[in-house]
């Protein structure tokens, strides 16, 4: 991963995308960045090809999602509602998606909501408070709202570390 680029100017304009048209244009040109590497089929990869992958990697696999292709919109889709920050339940400020208002994941922003995921990892309040203060990224199982007590409590779930 082109680890200078997503630093904590990227996760800020990720983050002020919806109210900026500097930060829309940045979120833009960072993500269509040539690394240098190719895909097994000789094209060049972007950081969005990147983004893409490592999320497929970290997030996908229990799903049945090859983990060395990218994520596309129906894995970003059926993950996002199963990553927690700390601990997970009934708080939905635990759940990553609606801390970062993401009320639809489609052909139009999954990639967008990948690269947050992993700009937080790597440069945001998230990897501060993995470092400091015990905080974690967990990814549990899909919408602990329609379990039942028993279905929550006996989740699964692993810990994303460093």
């Amino acid at each position: 991963m082109a680890q200078r680029i997503i630093d904590k100017t990227f996760y800020d304009a990720l983050c002020r995308f919806d109210e900026s048209d500097e930060a829309k244009d940045y979120y833009y040109k960072i993500m269509d960045t040539k690394t240098g590497k190719t895909d097994p089929y000789g094209t060049e990869e972007t950081v969005r090809d990147q983004i893409l992958r490592v999320y497929a990697r970290l997030f996908c696999e229990d799903i049945g999602a090859d983990p060395d292709t990218k994520a596309g919109p129906d894995e970003v889709e059926a993950t996002a509602d199963r990553l927690y920050i700390g601990s997970f339940g009934f708080d939905p400020r635990h759940w990553y998606r609606m801390r970062y208002h993401f009320p639809v994941i489609d052909e139009d922003n999954y990639d967008r909501f990948a690269a947050l995921v992993i700009a937080d990892l790597n440069a945001g309040p998230l990897r501060d408070a993995i470092i400091n203060g015990g905080e974690m990224l967990v990814v549990g199982e899909a919408d602990p709202l329609h379990m039942t007590t028993e279905q929550r409590q006996n989740q699964k779930f692993k810990v994303i570390d460093f």
